[in-house]
């Protein structure tokens, strides 16, 4: 255990009062559990000192119990509910189960349930809800935050912040949202207590979120160490034989699991191939629908499926204490991100197998998700100047219209700003509050800096001869790291790192099918009017693409690396691999009608790629070349890969044409036309020169390209 700097300690509990803590903790947990010393510290400090406290435990401590024993001891003391601010839907619903067993009522308010506020926020107020949990979303919102949130903050007992390191930018998962915390810290009475916990702070991350707690906070740090888990890599040449792997050995993994990947697509990749041979698997990711993520995480529990193959959406919130393991196929950018992501095993078991498949590839993802990071200063002084110049709030995609960003950056942006008091979220949107703001391009630049170390770490993780928990553990600043003696650097491979042929072949043969479909865009972005794109709404079905086909995504485990290297090549021939895989691809098209004729986008950067990729394609199905439309004053002006989907819209809408010969050749033709490009982004381009050969007469337009992005 250890003191935050102010030295503060609680005052010591009656016995009485211990006694009472070890009861409620026996209804939540079995007849045969007792408070560990540093739970019994902190319920003290928060019920008998009323104190402050951030409790860094390793997943499995046992952190929700002190938060649920300390708010059973100060209802009965007559305080108010306790509030918990919680990241993950999932996570709630585990807390309000277990909030259940110990006779707690709990309640939620989140975005799947607005219509039940009233009714909820009636009941705190009756006094009839212990716990209320609420996601860190709520507190931006302005309807929560101006009429609901006074109220809440005026009535608590006890405020929990839970997975805290959301809350410092330090962190490795970052949320702006939680830094709306400080307004309800602010807004507390004197003497309400407040509890932050986390299993993955390291010590930057632990001070900032100390001091945002306020100078009195007591830090109650444990060791990291999982006696239950054994952690290994196994090194492998190529993603074939990284799937091959796992499709040959996951049998041999103790228990079910977790199975992670770096992107949504790569779940669906993988566990896809898993199915094929014979393993009871499921998909999980941000973009899975909620009914089937809860059969999902419920099949899981119950061990009616050997593993989900996930993104990190499945992280935080997801409890299952006998889970037998856990395996990345990729490794995150962070060992801090790898050691939350791994705690979910071996909470219940005696012995639980974490391993680690990294690959080359892994990187380029994380150089996607490091350009995510906060703005330069000239676009977030452009946003400011934008919102002071007019007199109502404007929306998200209005922004979009005068702003040159991505939304996802948009809206951290807006929410940092938000935090900051620079702006104000309201109903219809954003306004600037004329408060001064300074851009803190120091402490972006080091927390920068701190994601590139966090990636180098990550890479010596993979090859480092310490042993892999005290890595970890150090990567974390823990005090109390060690040599585990289980892993396989300490006691040497428990694992079978061979890949058997006949799998190899299977997951090569898997891999190189070319392949992937082109959704076209049915809706105009909301905003483009203001630059001149003279459209909006749901895009004319007789100016619409229909859904193409592209040989594979840039993110792909088997096509995405051949297609990263011919994109970054520079302008040349389309290749005789690549080209071949196209065939394959046009041949396994279940279009409706064969297309008749092939156009191809201008490129302004790969204009022998696309060029020899059209000709090839008209000369092997014999159809009619077009040749390639028009591209007008140039190309887009201003458009870069961050712009936004209007900016990108707005910069192809009057580049692209299709010319006279074209035209009249287009009107003659009885069938679909082929419309070819080398990549496929935002996908308006694609949408533009689509519309475009609509216009001219053709009956219908197939997009294809050699990728797609993301």
């Amino acid at each position: 255990m250890t003191l935050s700097d102010s030295g503060v300690r609680p005052a010591s509990a009656t016995p009485a009062m211990r006694e009472a803590a070890e009861e409620v903790l026996r209804r939540l947990a079995g007849p045969q559990a007792t408070l560990r010393d540093d739970q019994w510290t902190a319920i003290d400090a928060l019920v008998t000192g009323r104190s402050r406290v951030l409790l860094v435990q390793r997943t499995g401590f046992g952190k929700s119990a002190v938060y649920f024993v300390a708010t059973a001891l100060l209802r009965r003391a007559g305080a108010g509910p306790t509030v918990i601010v919680s990241p993950l839907l999932a996570l709630m619903r585990n807390q309000v189960e277990a909030a259940a067993g110990a006779g707690i009522r709990a309640a939620t308010i989140n975005s799947a349930n607005v219509t039940e506020w009233a009714e909820i926020t009636k009941a705190v107020a009756n006094g009839e809800v212990d716990v209320l949990l609420i996601s860190p979303e709520r507190l931006n919102n302005p309807g929560f935050r101006d009429e609901i949130l006074p109220g809440l903050a005026a009535e608590c007992g006890l405020l929990v912040i839970d997975e805290a390191h959301c809350i410092s930018d330090w962190g490795h998962d970052f949320r702006p949202d939680y830094r709306r915390i400080r307004t309800f810290l602010s807004n507390l009475p004197v003497g309400v207590p407040v509890l932050a916990t986390t299993a993955t702070a390291n010590a930057r991350v632990t001070a900032d979120v100390a001091e945002q707690l306020g100078h009195e906070t007591l830090v109650l740090r444990g060791p990291l160490d999982r006696a239950s888990l054994r952690l290994g890599v196994v090194a492998l040449p190529s993603p074939a034989h990284r799937l091959a792997w796992l499709g040959a050995h996951l049998s041999d993994l103790p228990g079910s699991g977790i199975i992670y990947t770096l992107t949504v697509a790569a779940t669906e990749e993988v566990a896809q191939y898993l199915r094929r041979a014979g393993h009871a698997v499921a998909a999980y990711s941000g973009r899975t629908e909620d009914a089937e993520r809860r059969q999902a995480e419920e099949d899981l529990l119950h061990n009616r499926i050997k593993a989900l193959v996930a993104t990190s959406a499945l992280g935080m919130g997801f409890d299952k204490p006998d889970l037998g393991f856990v395996v990345h196929l990729g490794a995150p950018p962070s060992p801090i991100a790898y050691y939350q992501q791994v705690g979910r095993a071996g909470r219940a078991v005696e012995s639980a197998d974490v391993l680690l498949l990294p690959g080359p590839e892994d990187e380029a993802i994380w150089r996607y998700f490091a350009s995510l990071a906060f703005p330069a200063e000239d676009q977030v002084r452009r946003v400011l100047e934008v919102l002071r110049a007019t007199d109502r709030p404007l929306s998200t995609p209005v922004l979009e219209s005068r702003v040159d960003l991505r939304r996802t950056r948009l809206e951290l942006m807006l929410k940092v700003l938000d935090v900051d008091g620079a702006v104000r979220r309201v109903e219809k949107g954003w306004i600037a509050t004329g408060q001064e703001w300074t851009y803190d391009g120091d402490r972006y630049a080091r927390v920068a800096a701190a994601r590139r170390a966090e990636a180098a770490a990550m890479r010596e993780y993979a090859i480092t001869d310490m042993c892999r928990l005290e890595f970890l553990r150090r990567a974390l600043d823990d005090p109390y790291a060690a040599a585990c003696g289980r892993c396989d650097v300490c006691a040497g491979a428990w694992y079978d790192p061979e890949v058997p042929e006949s799998a190899l072949a299977t997951a090569q043969a898997y891999l190189a099918r070319p392949g992937v479909t082109v959704e076209p865009r049915r809706l105009w972005p909301t905003g483009a009017a203001t630059l001149g794109v003279a459209v909006s709404g749901r895009i004319a079905a007789d100016e619409s693409a229909e859904p193409g086909r592209a040989v594979g995504r840039l993110s792909d485990l088997g096509w995405g690396g051949r297609l990263r290297d011919l994109i970054a090549a520079g302008d040349r021939e389309v290749p005789d691999d690549v080209f071949a895989a196209v065939v394959t691809v046009l041949k396994e098209w279940d279009w409706a009608r064969r297309p008749v004729a092939v156009a191809g986008v201008p490129s302004r950067t790969r204009p022998r790629l696309v060029g020899s990729l059209a000709r090839r394609i008209a000369q092997v199905g014999r159809l009619v070349d077009l040749g390639d439309l028009v591209r007008v004053g140039g190309g887009p002006p201003g458009a870069g890969a961050e712009s936004n989907s209007v900016q990108r819209l707005a910069a192809v809408w009057d580049a692209l044409q299709v010319p006279p010969t074209m035209a009249a050749a287009v009107a003659g033709l009885d069938g679909p036309v082929l419309l070819v490009d080398d990549l496929v982004d935002t996908g308006w381009t694609m949408t533009v020169a689509a519309r475009a050969l609509r216009q001219a007469g053709a009956h219908t337009v197939l997009p294809f390209a050699l990728a797609v992005a993301g």
